[in-house]
């Protein structure tokens, strides 16, 4: 009955208290922030397509870089977006479930593909002969699948344990998208397994 409850609920996401005028304004300026986060990453995927001296392990870890980047912000700016223009805060159970399921794919991947990034880098310093042995394409491939693999079982985790909750009525939500704790905090039942993993998930991440 309380998963019956949560699919037709709608979350309020209080986030900024501020006068019509402002969101405009804040509107504007995240607007212009999110295509210059479009255009830059954009801009270095093609840089990297194109020049066939980038294709190299580290750019090949920079473009996935880059494809994170822009999913990042596309999992959650376009709604805050329009909530400042059209001056409302709420957001179906379905959207918040996947704004949130979304984020947590790219923030754990990204912070994985980082790791590699930096392992890259300590091989080519210190490794500088063997470079081209170890990292070949076969081993950059496997760690950027893994890399990948990973940022989605640990979401799908969070979000199985997640649709387990119940959600009664409208609840307002202190955030300004659907961050993870911010809707554990609102849900009616029992959040510590949610809490203990997430807990569990950002110390192997880290």
């Amino acid at each position: 009955m309380g998963g019956n409850e949560s699919w037709g609920t709608e979350f309020i996401l209080v986030g900024f208290q501020l006068s019509e005028e402002v969101e405009v304004l804040f509107f504007c300026v995240f607007s212009l922030l999110y295509v210059f986060n479009l255009t830059a990453n954009g801009m270095i995927l093609g840089l990297i397509w194109l020049d066939r001296r980038l294709h190299t392990p580290m750019y090949f870890f920079l473009s996935h870089l880059a494809v994170i980047d822009i999913a990042y912000a596309s999992s959650n700016l376009p709604n805050m977006l329009e909530n400042l223009v059209k001056h409302k805060k709420t957001i179906s159970f379905v959207s918040c479930t996947l704004q949130m399921y979304c984020f947590l794919i790219f923030a754990d991947t990204e912070c994985l593909i980082l790791m590699v990034m930096s392992y890259d880098r300590f091989v080519a310093i210190c490794h500088p002969l063997q470079y081209t042995t170890i990292m070949n394409w076969r081993v950059c491939t496997v760690l950027a699948i893994a890399c990948w693999a990973c940022g989605f079982s640990l979401s799908l985790v969070h979000l199985i344990l997640f649709l387990r909750l119940p959600f009664c009525g409208p609840q307002a939500i202190n955030h300004f998208f659907c961050e993870i704790l911010s809707v554990l905090n609102v849900a009616c039942g029992d959040t510590w397994i949610d809490k203990i993993f997430l807990l569990a998930a950002g110390v192997f991440i880290l």
